[in-house]
């Protein structure tokens, strides 16, 4: 049996392709994966209870009924990689933050560029939320979903902010 699981979704943001383990939320990519598409009929599979989970809580979240997410996660990154993704998390709904300050809070003032690869590479769009980093002028900076979904996300952030 093959441990991970891709299913599609069709969102108002476009196609997201979310992919889980066993342990739990591998990703929600843009583009499709190498796996094959699944179309969850394997119920009794690790994977899909995460995969059920990630789309319901996605779909709340675009409706601006939805804030925060509690998915198990099960990222795979370098052990960089994953302390930037962990400080996302740390961005308030509604929020944004610099590569810059996200550089300096990890201890290295320098590492804005090194910040804004491991941002581009983060596997788990949308709720580990990369599009809340911006360039420190203010300009958006870059999306792997695009500028438009990328400025869609803050603008809906803001208007269901508290």
């Amino acid at each position: 049996m093959n441990s991970r699981k891709q299913f599609l979704m069709k969102s108002s943001v476009g196609p997201l392709h979310i992919v889980a383990s066993e342990k739990g939320l591998q990703g929600i990519f843009w583009k499709k994966q190498d796996l094959p598409l699944d179309a969850l009929n394997d119920v009794k599979h690790p994977a899909v209870p995460f995969i059920l989970k990630t789309q319901k809580q996605i779909e709340e979240y675009l409706k601006g009924e939805r804030q925060e997410f509690d998915v198990a996660l099960d990222i795979i990154g370098t052990d960089f990689q994953k302390k930037v993704w962990e400080h996302l998390q740390k961005i308030p709904y509604g929020k944004t933050c610099s590569y810059k300050e996200i550089a300096v809070a990890l201890g290295d003032a320098n590492a804005s560029r090194a910040v804004g690869t491991a941002n581009g590479k983060n596997p788990i769009s949308i709720i580990v939320p990369c599009h809340r980093v911006i360039s420190s002028d203010g300009t958006l900076g870059g999306y792997a979903g695009g500028l438009p979904t990328k400025s869609f996300l803050l603008n809906l952030e803001q208007r269901f902010c508290n």
